[in-house]
């Protein structure tokens, strides 16, 4: 790789008066190709230049921000579509259930305890920093539920600290913990230590990175430097691990993937044959090219795997701990076409006259629930469902029982938890959540099928105002699209108030994604990531087509991977847009892989190491295909300092070359928010970017959502 000299060159000129930003980065020969980066200075966000230049962009923002007459309006409709109450499913630890809980009106969700009927707030982010830029990244209670681990983190960073709490008291009974990220926690029996895992002190790790994790075995009430190591060491930086234990403390399970890949190992140890500070460890093959996880079961037995291991859709296995491989294994609930597995839970308490498996699996997106028997797999019945949703995060009673729950959300429903009794038969919400926001009226959903490039078929949810047929409208389209995450139906607060105003917001279902199995993840990440564009491609054009959208008032956004979705559409088609929001996206993918968690990512995208996936990357690099004099739509780039996930140079490069480069009459601005990062958020922080992006395609979309209707 050779450097080429600094050239300076001022900016052409443009229909808005745009910062200054001289085009002075490299251009750097790679794999034998010029590739011009011209605002890598912009990478440094403590340079003069760089400070000097994201201030005149935040002048730029709030000028640009004052023509959005319906910004106030907005901001009021999404804070109150938040301010309903929510809660997580309960996790039943010793008599006691704990659950993540948000009152109405509160910002931030509290972690509480019910006993006896009675709740009680353990605690409260916002007692700790009332600022509300402190946020519960990951709890966990012991087996008897008297001690919970709690991780913290400030400032969207999600570097978080680890403490435990006495149940009772509240009380810190641990020294923090530093240098976690949302760790699993598995505590052995007693309450007297745990495995967990942390990242390596920087000076710890080859060039001082930091990023190597282990995972630790920690006892209570000892400094953390002295906890044992129990594995993790000669492995790679972009390893992550998983642990669990049984709740007799016998077994031990550990887990190991490469970054996201979509495979992973597994080792299990039996804790009675040596101490638990040096497990002997034992691979558990499950085949070379899947991802499994291990339910364990109350009182012992076979281990049951949910894998996909021969089965690209999911099914469910039972194994005997020295099983030597998916060939000694017995499927007990097969793959099933049209359907992708997501879950399942063991109920096998002593009021059910035989035990069963709660299965949760997606059909096209939407979620179902079955009953199975544990033994067979035999069906044995369906669990109806409120509507066309998503189930997530099934628990149940570590000792085992006939009870379990779950949320439960669809595009116009907040989140609810849900309990299911198997010895009745009954469906009802749980009666310790507090109570939610009303369902969003005035919104219809449709499923609706379309047809990509090559001929697959993809699903797109529309969401338009109910009983009115009149149409087209002004449009959002969203999508994703990457690591194998599905865009399954959730509570969109962003998309009801300009729906109920007379727009359509879409959902695309593109490959890259879950919705339909592995297979459909695989054939959208790396050499096939262009099915992904392609995908979405086709979901505009049906939406035009079929009369939903109307010409030049259609719209793109995206976050995160769905950003750098949103910017490819923008660079692939600029004339096909009227306006694009990219929130926290990746858009250099030349460079992606030297920020933030970009290095783990490398099996999703490829590496610009590679020279055949160097090509592939910069041939659909949202910033390298930035061209000159091009008409590009209205465009918001929006980013949030404390994300450690993606770089916020990203969208500031981008946006100085799109500011340098478009003709057209929409302006390219950059929305930058500090204390926040790529996660969670408090409600008023949420309120406020909803409305802004809302209002920003509202304003560029000609789409008046004060008085009800389009202009």
């Amino acid at each position: 790789m050779t450097v080429s000299p600094p050239r300076d060159a001022g900016p052409t000129p443009a229909r808005h008066p745009y910062p200054a930003a001289p085009r002075s980065g490299p251009v750097e020969v790679v794999h034998g190709r010029p590739v011009a980066d011209p605002y890598r200075w912009l990478e440094d966000p403590r340079d003069p230049a760089t400070v000097a230049w994201s201030a005149a962009q935040d002048l730029l923002y709030a000028e640009e921000e004052a023509r959005w007459p319906d910004r106030e309006a907005l901001r009021g409709r999404m804070a109150a579509l938040l301010a309903g109450g929510g809660s997580g499913p309960p996790v039943p630890r010793g008599g006691r259930e704990f659950h993540l809980r948000r009152e109405a009106g509160r910002e931030l969700a509290v972690l509480a305890v019910r006993e006896g009927g009675r709740t009680r707030v353990l605690l409260d982010p916002l007692e700790a920093d009332p600022s509300g830029t402190t946020v519960l990244d990951a709890w966990e209670p012991s087996w008897e539920g008297d001690l919970v681990a709690v991780q913290l983190s400030s400032g969207g960073t999600e570097h978080s600290v680890l403490r435990v709490l006495d149940t009772v008291t509240g009380a810190v009974v641990d020294r923090p913990v530093d240098r976690v990220r949302r760790s699993p926690v598995a505590w052995l029996p007693g309450g007297r230590a745990f495995y967990y895992v942390r990242r390596l002190a920087p000076e710890r790790g080859p060039g001082g990175a930091g990023r190597h994790r282990r995972v630790y075995l920690h006892e209570v009430g000892t400094p953390a430097d002295r906890d044992t190591e129990v594995f993790g060491a000669g492995r790679p930086q972009t390893q992550y691990y998983t642990v669990a234990t049984s709740p007799d403390g016998r077994l031990l399970v550990v887990g190991a993937s490469e970054g996201t890949a979509p495979r992973n190992d597994l080792w299990t140890a039996d804790l009675t044959e040596a101490g638990p500070d040096r497990p002997r460890l034992r691979r558990l093959p499950h085949g070379a090219d899947a991802r499994t996880a291990v339910r364990i079961r109350p009182g012992g037995g076979p281990l049951l795997l949910r894998t996909t291991a021969g089965a690209p859709r999911g099914r469910i296995a039972s194994a005997s701990r020295d099983a030597t491989g998916p060939d000694r294994w017995r499927t007990l609930v097969g793959e099933q076409p049209g359907t992708v597995l997501q879950d399942f839970a063991v109920l096998d308490g002593p009021a059910l006259d035989r035990p069963l498996l709660a299965v949760v699996r997606t059909r096209h997106a939407v979620g179902e629930l079955t009953l199975h028997d544990a033994r067979t797999g035999v069906p044995a019945g369906t669990v109806p469902l409120p509507g066309q949703g998503t189930i997530n995060g099934l628990t149940i009673r570590q000792e085992g029982g006939h009870e379990v729950w779950f949320t439960y959300t669809d595009h116009v429903t907040p989140t609810v938890v849900l309990h299911y009794d198997a010895v009745t038969g009954r469906l009802r919400r749980w009666p310790g959540g507090p109570p939610a926001g009303p369902s969003a009226g005035g919104v219809s959903v449709s499923q609706e099928v379309v047809r990509s490039r090559d001929g697959t078929e993809v699903r797109l949810f529309v969401m338009s105002p109910a009983g009115r047929p009149d149409r087209p409208r002004p449009a959002v389209l969203t999508g994703y699209g990457g690591f194998g995450a599905s865009m399954t139906p959730g509570f969109t607060p962003q998309a009801v108030p300009w729906v109920r105003a007379g727009g359509v917001y879409a959902v695309a279902c593109v490959r890259g994604g879950g919705e339909e199995g592995e297979e459909w993840h695989r054939a959208g990440r790396r050499e096939h990531k262009h099915n992904t564009f392609d995908d979405f491609d086709a979901a505009a054009d049906h939406l035009l087509r079929a009369g939903w959208a109307a010409p030049g008032r259609l719209g793109v956004l995206g976050s995160s991977n769905g950003g750098l979705l949103a910017a490819t559409a923008l660079t692939r088609r600029p004339q096909a847009y009227a306006a694009v929001v990219c929130a926290a996206p990746l858009l250099d993918m030349v460079r992606y892989e030297l920020s933030g968690m970009g290095a783990s990512w490398r099996d999703e995208y490829g590496s610009a190491r590679d020279p055949v996936e160097f090509a592939r990357l910069l041939a659909y690099s949202p910033y390298h295909q930035v061209r000159e004099g091009t008409r590009y739509p209205a465009v918001l780039l929006a980013v949030f300092d404390g994300d450690t996930r993606v770089d916020p140079a990203h969208a500031r490069k981008m946006c100085a070359a799109l500011q340098w480069a478009g003709t057209g009459d929409g302006p390219v601005v950059l929305r930058a928010e500090s204390g926040v990062g790529h996660g969670t958020r408090g409600a008023s922080r949420s309120a406020g970017l909803y409305a802004d992006v809302m209002a920003f395609f509202a304003h560029h979309l000609n789409l008046d959502v004060t008085g009800g209707g389009p202009a």
